[in-house]
């Protein structure tokens, strides 16, 4: 597992790999990731929008950016925690990933962005 805080916003992030699938004729990789936003700060923010830079070992790097995360722009009172899934599909069997969460102060509307950590994605190893 990772984590960073960035201004009172904990991020901490687990991975799974979920084995190969197809999709359109290629093979591709498939990934999970588990993310748990907590605030630790005194005052109390909404997630607006995400950006994501998702790179993968064949020298491929796709950005990923909109609003909030699953279809929810969440709001954490001090305290507060927020979890989530998502997932990813490479074509290399490694590769990372990295990015921020713009959040709102919702008191003072100030908008601030929050690291999230770079993340490994690899599938297990086998030893012979």
């Amino acid at each position: 597992m990772v984590q960073q805080i960035t201004k009172g916003i904990k991020i901490s992030v687990k991975t799974k790999y979920d084995g190969t699938l197809y999709r359109n004729y290629r093979l591709y990789h498939n990934f999970s990731y588990y993310i748990t936003i907590e605030n630790k700060s005194l005052e109390t923010v909404q997630l607006t929008d995400r950006f994501w830079k998702i790179f993968d070992s064949l020298n491929t790097t796709e950005v990923v950016e909109g609003e909030g995360v699953v279809g929810q722009t969440p709001i954490l009172e001090p305290q507060d925690t927020y979890k989530y899934k998502s997932g990813c599909f490479l074509l290399s069997n490694t590769g990372a990933m990295s990015g921020f969460y713009t959040m709102v102060n919702i008191e003072t509307q100030q908008s601030f962005d929050v690291t999230i950590p770079t993340f490994q994605l690899s599938t297990p190893v086998s030893l012979n």
